[in-house]
């Protein structure tokens, strides 16, 4: 038996590079249509696509009222933009509890994360990459329905006054809906950081975001205690920094919590959580 060895024609690559920062963009697009489930089976679209539909639907109702009867609706019958999180919040922070463990955890339990990393990413560009990609999601649901909310109140007549107002408007919308999403990126990012399965991460991050607002309501509820201990309340802080963001007042009042506390809280937060997730992937051994 003789071998033969033929020429396959192999030629080095000569098109564009795009680098590190085309492979964080193709993380995030991939990260970003596997969280919509696009490209796998129908049972991994239901839980995305019903989430947002339950976040988009008081807003589209609203809009469709104010646009069909606007003389049937009194001052009081629209919510203002910070009490549109009310409607959200729960499709908020289940998105969160959904998204991030199957981006991350998936990752590391199946061995892609050696393939990812034996691209021009590291780990650092990866998490960034993967972070992006949460935020983005989650800021569906915090910016896309407050936006529809602006527009019911413009056909209400309640809406911003002229450009500028609109504007003012506007850039607090996105940057409530910014803040809620980077502090809910971050906390489901820190659970998912400590397992290796999905499962574990979605309960670890729902029990610790109830888990957190039960513990510090109860206490500063039945003890003397300063009522700063509700900054401890991963579920109500966000919304309740929301409300200032949009100058207006929640259930936690200026005077018994102020608006520097609660943004230092949200800080240490998003700090400890990015300590956390590298403290566990810095080390990790990796095979490529």
């Amino acid at each position: 038996m003789t071998a033969e060895i033929f020429d396959r024609g192999y030629r080095q690559y000569t098109g564009e590079r795009s680098g590190v920062g085309g492979a964080m963009r193709t993380l995030i697009k991939h990260s970003v249509k596997r969280s919509l489930g696009l490209g796998r089976p129908a049972r991994f679209k239901i839980v995305p696509i019903a989430i947002i539909l339950f976040a988009f639907t008081p807003a589209v109702v609203f809009v469709g009222i104010a646009a069909l009867i606007p003389e049937a609706i009194g001052d009081e019958f629209l919510p203002t933009y910070a009490e549109y999180y009310a409607f959200i919040v729960t499709t908020l922070y289940l998105f969160a509890a959904f998204i991030a463990p199957d981006l991350l955890c998936t990752d590391r339990r199946t061995g892609m994360l050696g393939v990812y990393l034996a691209s021009p990413l590291d780990r650092r560009t990866y998490l960034i990459a993967k972070a992006l990609a949460v935020a983005i999601m989650l800021g569906i649901v915090t910016i896309g329905p407050p936006l529809f909310l602006m527009i019911a109140l413009a056909f209400e007549g309640s809406g911003p006054d002229g450009f500028l107002g609109t504007l003012d408007v506007g850039a607090r919308i996105i940057a409530a809906g910014a803040m809620m999403s980077t502090v809910y990126t971050a906390i489901s990012f820190a659970v998912s950081a400590s397992t290796e399965r999905s499962g574990a991460a979605t309960a670890g991050t729902l029990g610790l975001l109830v888990g957190s607002t039960a513990l510090v309501n109860i206490t500063a509820d039945n003890t003397d205690v300063s009522e700063n201990i509700r900054l401890g309340s991963l579920l109500e802080l966000p919304t309740e920094l929301a409300f200032r963001i949009h100058g207006e007042v929640g259930e936690w009042q200026p005077d018994d919590i102020s608006t520097v506390s609660m943004s230092l809280a949200v800080v240490a937060i998003v700090g400890l959580s990015t300590a956390w997730v590298w403290s566990r992937y810095g080390p990790l051994l990796v095979r490529r």
